[in-house]
């Protein structure tokens, strides 16, 4: 059957089932086929949080979101134009996001007056009107597998289970994706179970031909390339690049690279991602708990290695104690912190920026750690080389705060040239800093750089730098055990200045203001970045006048900040909490900024900030024009 082609310029797609149809499978072989194709991407994985919550329940609804196009984008969309739904607990959990129009492919093997019950379901929505605004595609998608594997030596239940490839392979029918990168991971997958290889082909193919040859779609989808600059890209998703930029700045320092950690959600995927790669040299270890983690990683540190540590805020509650205790002994290491919604376990799954105060003061005593943020998954990469070189050079710990958006979102990523990568110094001791009373050479662990006021760090073993440091306050130089009030005083003092002199070596904030005559300004941090950016560009189409800028460095701030957000009528700040960076403005430069803040533990849609633009602006929102109708 011949069928009409329509070029469509982005799409977004939600791939919705339980948390056993393998959706996120599914969402992750349309976006690598669909990298593979050259369309921009964004995607939004969204996980149940319990870890088996009842099959067919609206709590165990596992999602993949999906937006791509023939140009450049920087979010998954804020509504889908496509929704499979495998089964009606992923129809009542998502229908409430579905624009009216959009295309609605419901497996309806699975609405069954029990599945129904189960969700509140009264009367079926397929029959009772309840999806007439929509275009519904009604896809008997679990029967459908089943027969088309009924030549294999399968259980119906083992047959079930390829429902996926089945959806996988009719989408990608629908939006005209290439199958040859499916075929081949699946033949890497099941290479030593054929009958299971076999099958999940079969199932694929299946679903590609009924696109094909049903009626029920007259129309296939395509959308073209997009225009990127040139280069060598692949899909990356925010935990690995974080990894890869470790292990980067592992080869740029010449240090080796050892993470002690523990598991969490988010972050857990950095240890499994680093666990891999002992061809680099990096060393793994997976403590009994948060604080093992963390001293072992103290202990690398002291060692001479580029230590990290990896958590989520729970965990960094935790490691408090020891972060203070990396501030005193002054050594380098990376405290990464892969944010997730609180408090306790909170939203173990879900997204938030919830932990930039507890970054910034979560210890006792004067403790100032410097802060860095990454804008989008594959800038974890960036984020993580520009950590390293700050905790090196400046003998710090460093708090790399990402979240589960950046963590698990994907997006292509321009592979960089090793050559424009920036250089990390380790400048280790190697003599005597001192002399002693008698004229003997000896060493001071304390004594400081001049303009860094970074300590010296001597690897345990050098001859004639052996030295002790340790959680007690230490005295000026010399690092000897210390009570004297005014040596406390000096050396709290010291720690601030060090992070403080930090500023020197960071870029200015820059402000991307086309106009030059907006006086609205709005500024974000860490994954608010895509949404901002899509709301700043509808908002200039429709001749609203509106700055951007986006904080890398959270502490210390860049230099120009103050007089950045001087200059601006308004500035909102957008965030994922309840207005943590607002405070911070607010008590350093006096400034009364705006705060935008949601704790839904989903990214901001981009239309939201739109509307905060144009109540900023004075114009009509979505919502007052609704209201006025």
């Amino acid at each position: 059957m011949t069928k009409q082609v329509v070029t469509l310029n982005r799409v977004v797609i939600r791939f919705a089932g339980d948390s056993g149809d393998g959706m996120q499978l599914t969402g992750d072989r349309f976006t690598s086929e669909t990298a593979g194709l050259g369309n921009d991407l964004n995607t939004l994985p969204d996980f149940p949080a319990e870890i088996r919550a009842p099959a067919g329940t609206v709590p165990g609804v596992s999602a993949f979101q999906l937006a791509f196009a023939d140009h450049i984008i920087t979010t998954p969309g804020d509504a889908p134009n496509v929704l499979v739904a495998m089964n009606p607990a992923a129809l009542k959990a998502n229908l409430k996001d579905l624009p009216r129009g959009a295309d609605l492919i419901v497996n309806t093997d699975e609405f069954t007056k029990r599945n129904l019950e189960k969700v509140g379901y009264l009367s079926n929505p397929l029959e009772d009107g309840t999806l007439e605004p929509f275009k519904v595609h009604a896809v008997a998608l679990t029967s459908q597998t089943v027969e088309a594997l009924k030549e294999f030596d399968l259980t119906k239940k083992e047959a079930e289970r390829a429902k996926n490839m089945y959806a996988l392979g009719l989408l990608s029918w629908l939006y005209s994706r290439p199958s040859e990168g499916t075929r081949a991971f699946l033949t890497s997958k099941f290479s030593a179970k054929p009958e299971i290889l076999a099958a999940n082909l079969a199932a694929f193919e299946a679903g590609w031909s009924f696109g094909e040859t049903t009626e029920s779609f007259s129309v296939q989808y395509e959308v073209a390339p997009a225009q990127m600059p040139s280069g060598k890209y692949r899909n990356i998703t925010g935990n690995p690049a974080l990894a890869y930029g470790l292990i980067a700045a592992s080869e740029l320092s010449g240090l080796k690279l050892f993470l002690g950690s523990y598991p969490i959600t988010p972050a857990s995927d950095i240890l499994h991602e680093l666990a891999k790669n002992h061809h680099f040299g990096v060393m793994t270890f997976q403590a009994e708990d948060e604080i093992a983690g963390i001293g072992s990683a103290i202990g690398a540190a002291y060692g001479g290695s580029l230590a990290v540590t990896t958590t989520s805020g729970p965990g960094v509650a935790l490691k408090s104690e020891a972060i203070g205790l990396a501030v005193s002994l002054e050594l380098p290491l990376i405290i990464v912190d892969v944010q997730r919604g609180g408090p306790s376990t909170g939203l173990p799954t879900k997204t938030e920026q919830s932990d930039l105060l507890q970054a910034m003061f979560g210890r006792n005593g004067e403790s100032p750690v410097p802060i860095i943020a990454p804008q989008s998954p594959s800038d974890c990469f960036h984020a993580a080389i520009e950590a390293a070189r700050i905790a090196v050079e400046y003998r710090t710990p460093v708090f790399l705060l990402s979240d589960g958006y950046l963590a698990n979102g994907s997006e292509p990523w321009l592979v960089p040239d090793v050559a424009d990568l920036p250089s990390i110094e380790p400048n280790f001791a190697t003599e005597a800093n001192h002399t002693d009373a008698d004229g003997n050479p000896e060493f001071w662990p304390y004594l400081r750089d001049t303009e860094t006021l970074a300590r010296p760090w001597a690897v345990p073993g050098t001859k004639g730098l052996e030295h002790r440091i340790g959680g007690l306050e230490k005295a000026d130089g010399s690092g000897d055990i210390s009570y004297d009030p005014e040596n406390h005083d000096r050396m709290v003092r010291l720690r601030q200045a060090k992070v403080d002199a930090i500023a020197a070596t960071i870029p200015e904030l820059d402000v991307d203001d086309p106009s030059g005559e907006a006086e609205i300004l709005v500024l974000g941090w860490g994954s608010t970045y895509g949404p901002i950016g899509a709301a700043v560009e509808i908002s200039r189409r429709e001749g609203i006048k509106v700055a951007q800028a986006h904080l890398r460095h959270l502490n210390p701030f860049p230099r120009n900040l103050g007089e950045v957000i001087r200059s601006y009528r308004t500035v909102l700040v957008p965030e994922m909490n309840l207005g943590q960076l607002s405070m911070l403005l607010r008590a350093k430069y006096l400034v009364d900024v705006t705060g935008i803040n949601q704790v839904r533990g989903m990214p901001f849609k981009s239309s939201e900030l739109v509307d905060a633009i144009k109540a900023s602006a004075g114009l009509p929102t979505a919502d007052s024009v609704n209201e006025n109708e």
